[in-house]
């Protein structure tokens, strides 16, 4: 049964199917509820699949999956990631990827990105998640553990809750602070060539100087050990029924009388190009150009595209080849109502000493190739003119050549620097003379 959260409760929202081979899924199934569907504030599930803007066709009917997917895209956000399903397959002591699909998403618990969750039954009781913030400890020793294939004992029993339902392949789990506000903690890893908690955070700290939208995100040392803290942004604090401020920052939002968390509905690019995984790679940023002048609000789709475009330009400055289609993610912001692009999240930069570099997703009509000159090619595809992505282009560069002073602010050792160096591109080895002609005259 899958529920979604709205105002300040849960409330069942359809039935899900899903057809299984042992751990191989084949195919799935959703029928909206019918109160739910004939809800004024109901969310929509998937907004490709199992959209709600024209509801009364839908009504009673089960639904499939677009493009021939075995996977509802929005379920299969709600579902555990890599990470996630380790600690499922911990605390169950089976092996990795041995479960059906169904069984990783009945085990994630209620904290999962965004506003659904997945129960066997209408009766069945969310699960409580995020612990407080003194467990940190125990919950980065857990996480250890894992990595290393150790069993847990009991007393750390916490991390089979708070870091289930989470996606990527880091270490992480989710806690709240002394005022109840949930983040997301993000651990060290035994693999790590480098700092990667303090790395990251000066990276997203770096990505919000260049005019991308970064949630709260420090980073804290237990011991010798150096962990990072983002906030959840798919949470925010206010009064039951309060009409939001369309300016208001939910990012900052904080408990208070009367006021209770609320949920923001969460999908990914992935969901939204309507591809499986394995085509992530063959998708482009102008692809979700597209998903967000598609599914997106009318009142923040330039914004949005321009953020998107910025966005790209800045993985290209820090060789950030992580940014996949679910490393992208789409918010159902109720100040509108409707889908915007969410904060920039899951950002490290990759030391490299090659001349010629790629991200995951296509830049321009040169493919991967991370350049500037190939991400200016495709400024027609984000609706921008070449003037206007020259701008936005100087504008990154300007922070991004800056990039040791921020580094140097937020505590980044000397050693980390130099281990991270290589990744950081100067302007003249990705542009060309004409390019850097335009970039002048912007």
């Amino acid at each position: 049964m899958a529920f979604a959260h709205l105002g300040a409760s849960w409330a069942p929202c359809g039935r899900l199917t899903l057809v299984e081979d042992g751990h191989k899924l084949l195919a799935s199934r959703f029928a909206y509820g019918l109160n739910y569907a004939r809800r004024n504030d109901a969310l929509e599930v998937d907004p490709v699949s199992l959209g709600l803007t024209d509801r009364e066709p839908i009504l009673g009917r089960e639904l499939l999956p677009a493009a021939q997917l075995p996977f509802f895209g929005g379920i299969r956000d709600a579902a555990p990631d890599s990470w996630g399903r380790r600690v499922i397959e911990a605390k169950l002591k089976v092996p990795a990827n041995s479960l059906p699909e169904s069984q990783y998403l009945l085990h994630a618990g209620s904290e999962r990105i965004g506003a659904l969750d997945i129960r066997p039954d209408i009766n069945a009781l969310p699960t409580a998640a995020g612990s407080p913030w003194h467990t940190l400890e125990h919950l980065m020793e857990a996480a250890e553990r894992i990595e290393a294939g150790h069993p847990i004992p009991h007393h750390l029993e916490a991390i089979f809750i708070d870091g289930t339902a989470l996606g990527g392949a880091r270490p992480k789990a989710s806690v709240r602070d002394d005022e109840g506000v949930l983040w997301l903690a993000k651990f060290s890893s035994r693999q790590d060539a480098f700092d990667v908690p303090a790395i990251e955070c000066a990276a997203l700290q770096l990505a919000r100087q260049a005019g991308l939208t970064v949630p709260p995100v420090y980073t804290l040392m237990l011991g010798n050990r150096r962990l990072m803290l983002i906030r959840r942004f798919d949470r925010y604090w206010a009064t039951p029924g309060e009409a939001l401020n369309p300016n208001s920052d939910l990012l900052s939002s904080l408990p208070g009388p009367g006021k209770v968390e609320h949920r923001l509905g969460f999908v990914s690019g992935l969901t939204l190009v309507a591809c499986d995984e394995t085509e992530s790679r063959t998708k482009s940023y102008a692809d979700l150009a597209e998903a967000i002048r598609r599914y997106g609000h009318p009142a923040v789709i330039r914004q949005n595209t321009e953020e998107l475009y910025r966005r790209m330009i800045y993985n290209i400055f820090v060789s950030n080849d992580d940014d996949h289609l679910r490393n992208h993610g789409f918010l159902w912001d109720p100040r509108l109502p409707g889908w915007r692009l969410s904060p920039l999240y899951d950002v490290l930069p990759r030391p490299s000493h090659a001349t010629e570099r790629f991200l995951h997703l296509e830049a321009g009509p040169q493919g991967r190739l991370a350049s500037l000159d190939n991400a200016l090619a495709a400024h027609a595809r984000f609706t921008l003119s070449q003037e206007t992505a020259c701008l936005l282009i100087a504008e990154v560069w300007r922070i991004v050549r800056q990039w040791r002073v921020f580094f140097d602010q937020t505590g980044v050792p000397d050693q980390e620097q130099a281990k991270i160096a290589p990744a950081f591109r100067h302007i003249d080895d990705i542009s060309s003379k004409a390019l850097r002609k335009l970039l002048t005259e912007a």
